[in-house]
């Protein structure tokens, strides 16, 4: 539309302004492909921007997966008050199975050191406050030696499902289910 109004006002300004002709003019020379028929070269068009996918948590995402595939929240979301310990440990032994499945496709989960529980460890100086937690009596300097309590876990990947829903399912973390008859 701006271009179609300006066309207007170029038009009426040429008409009736003989010193915008003769600049009008001068431009539409500069322009003239020097060959007839030869195609002006164009400026590119500037690409158009990538959609951004909606915003969602990824702790959702995961949610979402453990949710789908071992039907985690609603064991979670279950109240337990009225079955007895067999029926909760035959529960407990799908979700956890199928748990430990989707950890190890996802995460590859490993311990984050080798050494068992009870071993005797060393703790380098420098240590990574992050692999490393010390309890009991910590004084001195490092390296440290102690009686290793958890080895920790470590995610040797993070390969989390791509989400692809709309703003307004960002927070869903399982549709509705309806069967239709």
């Amino acid at each position: 539309m701006r271009r179609i109004l300006l066309a207007f006002r170029v038009f009426f300004l040429v008409l009736f302004k003989a010193a915008i002709a003769t600049q009008v003019a001068k431009l539409l020379a500069k322009a003239k492909p020097a060959e007839e028929g030869a195609a002006v070269p164009s400026a590119p068009l500037p690409k158009p921007p990538a959609a951004k996918p909606p915003a969602r948590s990824e702790a959702l995402t995961l949610l979402a997966a453990m949710q789908r595939e071992a039907r985690f929240l609603d064991f979670m979301q279950e109240s337990l008050e009225g079955y007895s310990d067999a029926q909760v440990g035959a529960a407990v032994r799908d979700v956890h199975r199928d748990c430990a499945a989707l950890l190890k496709r996802l995460f590859a989960i490993c311990p984050a050191v080798p050494q068992e529980e009870g071993a005797e460890v060393e703790v380098p100086a420098g240590f990574d406050p992050g692999r490393w937690r010390l309890t009991g009596n910590v004084t001195g300097e490092p390296p440290f030696h102690g009686r290793l309590v958890h080895p920790g876990w470590e995610a040797t990947i993070c390969e989390l499902p791509t989400w692809a829903g709309t703003a307004a399912s960002a927070k869903i973390i399982a549709p509705a289910e309806v069967e239709l008859s």
